[in-house]
C-alpha cells in the first residue's frame, strides 16, 4: 500500500495511491487520523479500515490533480547514518567506521517529493545522498535485530542534501545537514509488507539526467536491522520517526573537480519499488 499526504484544493489529507488515482481516505472516513504519524501510531486499529476504502477504491483524485506532500511533514526525528556504503566511505578517504555514525536532520528539513530545494544564501556547495529511508512504526526501545522488522511502518525515498561548507566546518554535522528544504522525501510511504527485503533494491541519484549515483541496499555496511537496534538502544523510536539508511558513492563533493547543485539544476532519486523524487533547485530567495 502507498500512503501520501497530498493537497487537493484545500487542507492536506491523507491518502492511498492506486494506479494513476488517490483514494482520499479522510473523505471516506472522517474519523480517521488527518495526518500521517496519527495514522501509523493508531495502525493496529486503523489498517482494516483503511485497506477497506482502498479497496473500494472511491472517493477517487486524479493523480495529476493532487499536490504530493512530504508523506510526514513534521517528523518528531529524523535520524541519518553516514558513512554507510563501501563506496562512499572510499571516496570520504576514511576507514569503515567501527561504530556506526549517526547525525540527526532538523524535522524542518523535511520537504516534498517535488517540492524545491534551496542553495543555500550563506554558501553554494549544496550536494545530494540518494538513501532509502525507514519510517518507524510502533517503535519502542531496546528492539533486537530479529524484531526490528516488525518496528518498522514501511519505507520511502529519501534526499540527504547536505550543504558541504557548513557540515566540514565543525566535527559536528547538524547544522549542516539541517537547511530548510535539505530533507525531501516521498513520493509515499509503501507499506512494509510489500517490501519483503529492503535489502535488495536499487538505488540511483540523477543531476539533469546525468546519473551521478548507482547502487544496491545490499551494499549497506550497517544493514537496517543493525540500524534500528542501534539507535533504539540510546532512544524511544515513535512512530513516525525518519530513519535515512545511508547513501552510496557518486556524491558531487567526491568529484574532480567537485560539482555541486545550482540553481536550475533537478535532482532525481529512484528506489527500486519505492518511486521517485525529483527535485528542482532554486536559490534561496
Amino acid at each position: 500500500m502507498k500512503l501520501v499526504t497530498f493537497q487537493a484544493g484545500g487542507a492536506p489529507e491523507l491518502g492511498v495511491v492506486q494506479d494513476d488515482q488517490v483514494i482520499a481516505l479522510n473523505r471516506a472516513d472522517p474519523s480517521l487520523p488527518r495526518d500521517m504519524i496519527g495514522l501509523i501510531a493508531a495502525w493496529p486499529t486503523a489498517e482494516a479500515a483503511v485497506r477497506a476504502i482502498a479497496a473500494a477504491g472511491v472517493p477517487a483524485i486524479p493523480l495529476d490533480q493532487a499536490r504530493l506532500l512530504a508523506p510526514i511533514r513534521r517528523p518528531g526525528k529524523i535520524m541519518a547514518i553516514g558513512l554507510n556504503y563501501a563506496d562512499h566511505i572510499a571516496e570520504s578517504g576514511l576507514g569503515t567506521p567501527e561504530h556506526q555514525v549517526w547525525f540527526s536532520k532538523a524535522s524542518t528539513a523535511a520537504n516534498g517529493p517535488f517540492d524545491p530545494i534551496e542553495v543555500p544564501k550563506v554558501s553554494q556547495a549544496l550536494d545530494y545522498e540518494a538513501e532509502l529511508v525507514a519510517v518507524v512504526g510502533q517503535g519502542g526501545r531496546h528492539i533486537g535485530k530479529d524484531a526490528a522488522a516488525g518496528a518498522l511502518f514501511g519505507y520511502c525515498c529519501g534526499n540527504d542534501a547536505t550543504e558541504r561548507a557548513w557540515q566540514h566546518r565543525t566535527p559536528q554535522w547538524v547544522v549542516g545537514k539541517s537547511f530548510d528544504t535539505h530533507a525531501p522525501l516521498g513520493p509515499w510511504i509503501t507499506t512494509a509488507d510489500e517490501i519483503p527485503d529492503p535489502h535488495a533494491l536499487s538505488i540511483r541519484c540523477l543531476v539533469n539526467d546525468e546519473v551521478r549515483q548507482d547502487s544496491n541496499t545490499r551494499h549497506l555496511v550497517f544493514n537496517i536491522w543493525d540500524q534500528v537496534e542501534h539507535l533504539s538502544q540510546a532512544m524511544t523510536l515513535e512512530p513516525g520517526d525518519l530513519i535515512f539508511t545511508g547513501t552510496p558513492g557518486g556524491i558531487g563533493a567526491a568529484m574532480k573537480p567537485m560539482r555541486f547543485l545550482k540553481a536550475g539544476d533537478r535532482v532525481r532519486v529512484e528506489i527500486e519499488g519505492l518511486g521517485a523524487l525529483d527535485n528542482p533547485v532554486e536559490a534561496e530567495v
